[in-house]
């Protein structure tokens, strides 16, 4: 039986079936995402979504989705599905779908009379071009799939609305057509294995609702354009392959490249091939640069998350030397002692305190992994030294060192931290101040520069910096700590301490260089684990405290003010994990292994085989947010990896 899969008596359950989302990935930055059943419920799903660098770095949705109908006798049945304003569902080709699965690629078996038809689908790995591959398993007469495109071709943010300026003009191609819908874009090749007959019908079909959008608060009504439909001839047994790419490709090779794919998957045979698997798909590769997406589908390039989740993505799944590659894309972009928070190039925006500090603990793990702490100094060492004397003298939003050796960063109407809500024009948590994660980065920084430092016998910066990491400790504990509450304050602003008990002091006890004794540590995983741990991740504010928020749901205003203030994270695990093997050592083992398997049955939760960007700070903690998340994957593989180091090693020691 599968790992994962889908019977009748579920996906006729549209409930059930339309909050479950498949989402996949190439390595050149495109993707698709839509429902188990194939009905798009978001504006960012779509079977053939692309970059378009000819408009700019965004991305697209060309092809939005299809339409497959069966046809013998000159009876049609069709297995497409989409939902219109008002609630109506039309066709209803969910009612045929007998069961869904995804190994080694989604797959899902349509049944009407005497006929059963399979759909497959995969995008190439180094090539904008998705291949569906359709399979007639059974028929008793002769039969005709017929397929419908839907276009959208908008940015994904966006949504299409019917217009007198679209093309309606196509080009013959092999086995197929190519057209596009407005001057700039790409055109979309749309072909077939096989000899084809291509009619075209060109009309639009108005107010397509996407119920996810509209319970978010957002428009809802989508206008999608059809140019026509192919009719292809099929026989009992036979597969017929449809691809939609951005260049024009040789059909009677569709076979070949589909089943080449399929070799390079990782199966999604069990729950860590489903991680690895989800890992592989956040990776793309432009050229010589290697970037992370932050989370499927609406995120991209994020320089925080790059350097939280890089690690995860690849040094636990065996994969140093991409590691490698993708910190060395993101020190193109470094701005003085900044990294982008998001965006890059022109389009990059610095509005972040913690991305370069994420930037050394991200070089610390390769290091260690790579055993290459005599090589670091050499050729990153003058980028450390550029960032530490940068936010030492003082850079863009106040980010500057005090006499105390800390960080002070902030300004009115910013969110510099990883909490960076913003919800009507003002930060949902300012943490305008010292704040409490920042220097446990700071110091971890500073003291790993000084480790990879000693083996080039830099004595300048040694002599430079170690006073200062000397004085860290004391105005850290000075600072932040209250043996009375025997926790961390959250950030401190001149008098001002604030007490709310969040996840961010925990990173003074994970960081392999932490300012802090081992019994204060010790409180704060105590704390940590008895106030704000759950099943799915840890809480971002306590729930005694009067802000918190149990539901991530509503209007993006409502979602932003509850995104920090109780909903629970699962890329904090990681460093949970860290800190609680600092104390506790091999025994720690048990809870990790706990935190692991109550992600096991997300597999078939939400964003399918992957894991979700957040979930609710009250139980059952439902998935919310992105479906998957490259952060909160990353985390929990890191954390599969250090159970298997801890394993490895005992039993090293029985031999």
């Amino acid at each position: 039986m599968p790992y994962i899969q889908f019977d009748k008596k579920q996906l006729v359950n549209l409930g059930y079936s339309l909050s479950k989302e498949f989402i996949r990935a190439n390595r050149s930055g495109s993707f698709s995402g839509t429902t188990i059943i194939g009905c798009n419920t978001r504006k960012y799903h779509g079977l053939l979504i692309s970059p378009q660098p000819a408009i700019d770095n965004g991305l697209y949705v060309l092809l939005s989705s299809i339409d497959e109908t069966i046809i013998q006798h000159e009876a049609e049945f069709n297995f497409g599905i989409h939902k219109y304003k008002g609630g109506e569902y039309n066709p209803k080709g969910h009612k045929y779908i007998t069961d869904v699965t995804t190994e080694p690629i989604p797959k899902i078996c349509f049944s009407v009379g005497g006929v059963v038809l399979t759909k497959e689908m995969l995008f190439l790995s180094n090539e904008d071009r998705v291949i569906i591959k359709y399979t007639l398993e059974k028929a008793n007469s002769e039969t005709t799939l017929r397929l419908k495109p839907f276009l959208a071709f908008r940015n994904v943010h966006s949504l299409s609305k019917a217009n007198i300026f679209a093309e309606r003009k196509y080009e013959e191609v092999e086995n197929g057509i190519k057209t596009r819908m407005y001057q700039g874009y790409s055109y979309l090749n749309m072909q077939v294995s096989k000899e084809t007959e291509y009619t075209h019908v060109p009309d639009w079909y108005y107010d397509i609702e996407y119920e996810q959008e509209r319970d978010r608060g957002y428009d809802s009504l989508e206008d999608l354009y059809v140019p026509g439909f192919f009719d292809v001839k099929i026989k009992k047994g036979e597969s017929v392959y449809f691809t939609a790419g951005l260049n024009e490709m040789s059909t009677a090779s569709l076979s070949k490249q589909f089943n080449a794919e399929i070799k390079k998957r990782t199966p999604r045979d069990n729950f860590e091939n489903c991680l690895i698997n989800s890992a592989q798909q956040f990776i793309v590769r432009k050229g010589k640069k290697v970037e992370i997406m932050a989370g499927y589908p609406w995120f991209g390039r994020w320089g925080r998350d790059t350097f939280i989740a890089v690690p995860g993505l690849t040094i636990a799944i065996g994969d140093i030397k991409t590691c490698k590659e993708v910190i060395d894309t993101m020190i193109e972009d470094l701005n003085g002692p900044l990294f982008p928070n998001v965006g890059s190039g022109s389009e990059s925006s610095y509005n972040s305190v913690d991305a370069s500090l994420w930037f050394f603990w991200a070089l610390q793990q390769y290091a260690y992994a790579s055993e290459s702490e005599e090589k670091i100094w050499k050729e990153y060492g003058a980028k450390m030294k550029m960032i530490l004397v940068g936010y030492r003298k003082g850079t863009q939003y106040n980010i500057k060192m005090h006499d105390n050796g800390l960080i002070w960063s902030g300004e009115t109407g910013k969110a510099l931290t990883w909490m960076d809500a913003i919800a009507e024009g003002k930060p949902v948590t300012p943490r305008i101040g010292f704040d409490v994660e920042i220097n446990a980065l700071w110091y971890n920084a500073i003291m790993f520069s000084l480790e990879m430092a000693a083996y080039s016998k830099d004595t300048d910066f040694f002599n430079e910096w170690d006073p200062i990491a000397k004085i860290i400790p004391a105005s850290y504990k000075e600072t932040f700590w209250s043996k009375a509450k025997g926790y961390l304050a959250d950030y401190v602003n001149g008098d001002f301490k604030d007490w709310t008990i969040r996840p961010n002091q925990i990173f003074a006890a994970s960081l392999p260089y932490n300012p802090l004794s081992e019994k204060i540590r010790q409180l704060i995983i105590e704390t940590t684990q008895k106030v704000l741990l759950t099943p799915k991740g840890i809480r971002t504010l306590a729930p005694h405290d009067l802000h918190y928020k149990g539901h991530y749901q509503g209007d993006q205003t409502t979602r932003d003010q509850t995104y920090h203030q109780g909903t629970v994270w699962p890329w904090l695990l990681g460093a949970f994990a860290d800190a609680y093997l600092k104390i506790y050592g091999d025994s720690g083992v048990s809870i990790l292994k706990k935190i692991l398997n109550y992600f096991e049955t997300d597999m078939l939760e939400y964003g399918i085989g992957s894991i979700a960007e957040i979930y609710d700070g009250d139980p059952p903690h439902h998935a919310c947010g992105a479906p998957s998340q490259a952060w909160s994957v990353a985390e929990l593989l890191r954390i599969n990896k250090m159970i298997k180091d801890i394993e490895n090693r005992n039993n090293l020691k029985k031999k």
